[in-house]
């Protein structure tokens, strides 16, 4: 059974108005469980709508959504708990910071599923070390902490609800590298250690690149392809005249197959082409 399904997902917004606009047109899209997703697209192709609707924060204008096979909408009754299985961070989410404390903060969440102060003491300070978030900084009011803690902590406060899906909406937004690298490390780690569903959206080609197993191409409010990193990036030509940026290390192998280079494989990330070149030299191709 998929983690998550769309059938014909379309969202309008403002419908029957002047300013009637398709956000998200007919889309048709099954997740596995346990997937590491990147997904892209220009700015206004549809991403952020897309991925609102994945824990009912909109509802479609047509279509259907099933988590773990369930239509989150047959019930709406159902929608609250649909939310603790489908956790969202969205970009920037250290502006939605407003408790007394650190722990506070994180502990929010799972407040609201119900669970006992233990279960809640274990979450928060089990998510808090997932994150690097020293414990003598939980009891600290979040706004003195740097831009890189509050944004771990606003992530930690989804992470410790332990969704079945989560999905982050631009997590690296505004970081300098390190805070970026370190913010996708953690990423990473979360969905190796819990073995949950994790989607990201980002503009950076690299670090889709890098980290996702799966990536999801949006396309002026259509899917253009949900596909293994290695096939979408055989389709780099295509991706480019759409106005995303492709990695400059795939660019610049390209030009290279261009140029005669027996070069099979595409090349998404440094370590690859690395590895390709010393294989290249080994058998004394190039």
């Amino acid at each position: 059974m998929s983690a998550l399904k769309t059938e014909n997902l379309t969202y309008i917004y403002s419908q029957g108005t002047p300013f009637e606009k398709t956000a998200i047109d007919n889309i048709n899209l099954e997740i596995e469980k346990g997937e590491l997703v990147g997904i892209i697209g220009h700015t206004g192709s549809g991403k952020s709508t897309l991925i609102q609707h994945f824990n009912g924060l909109l509802k479609p204008t047509s279509g259907k959504i099933f988590v773990n096979g369930q239509d989150i909408w047959e019930n709406k009754e159902n929608i609250r708990q649909v939310r603790f299985k489908v956790g969202l961070v969205f970009q920037y989410p250290e502006y939605q910071l407003f408790e007394e404390t650190v722990y506070k903060d994180i502990a929010f969440g799972v407040k609201n599923m119900g669970l006992d102060e233990k279960a809640i003491k274990e979450r928060v300070h089990d998510t808090a070390k997932m994150l690097e978030i020293p414990e003598k900084l939980l009891k600290r009011s979040p706004f003195e902490l740097s831009g890189g803690q509050k944004r771990r902590v606003a992530i930690a406060g989804v992470m410790a609800m332990n969704p079945e899906i989560l999905i982050l909406d631009e997590p690296t937004a505004g970081l300098d590298p390190h805070g970026r690298d370190r913010i996708l490390d953690i990423i990473k780690n979360y969905h190796k250690i819990t073995g949950s569903t994790v989607m990201i959206v980002s503009h950076s080609m690299e670090d889709i690149a890098k980290y996702a197993k799966k990536i999801l191409v949006i396309n002026k409010s259509e899917l253009f392809c949900y596909d293994t990193v290695e096939n979408v990036f055989r389709r780099s030509a295509e991706i480019e005249k759409m106005g995303l940026d492709v990695p400059q290390i795939t660019r610049v192998f390209n030009k290279l197959k261009q140029l005669g280079i027996p070069l099979n494989d595409e090349i998404y990330t440094v370590e690859y082409a690395k590895n390709t070149v010393l294989k290249l030299l080994e058998e004394r191709r190039i």
